[in-house]
């Protein structure tokens, strides 16, 4: 049995809430299927650099992130190819982007 979901769309609106309790602003910069859209966060570190991260899941069927950019910070560029890369394969992707310079945003899952 799988573990209920919260719809895509209300994660993403707590998603800006808390990042206006940080004082960080995020704006949704793709909007995907309310219900069931897969998600990608934009870490903007204000350095011309981004990263980019993709919800997935874990080898024992729990939540997870991967860093879909690399190790490595990328340009904004690089990212958009990835998103778009990614949207050819699902058209219901969102992507939340955050401005982060200190990293201080938390994925609600580990990255792996």
């Amino acid at each position: 049995m799988t573990e209920p979901r919260l719809k895509t769309s209300l994660w993403i609106s707590a998603q800006i809430r808390l990042c206006d309790l940080s004082f960080m602003s995020a704006i949704v910069a793709r909007r995907g299927d309310s219900d069931a859209g897969q998600v990608m966060i934009l870490r903007d570190l204000m350095d011309g650099t981004v990263e980019l991260f993709a919800r997935t899941t874990d080898l024992d069927g729990n939540r997870a992130w991967r860093c879909a950019s690399g190790p490595e910070p990328v340009t904004s560029a690089a990212a958009q190819e990835i998103i778009e890369r990614e949207a050819g394969f699902d058209p219901d992707l969102w992507v939340l982007a955050v401005e982060d310079r200190d990293r201080k945003y938390e994925l609600d899952a580990p990255v792996i």
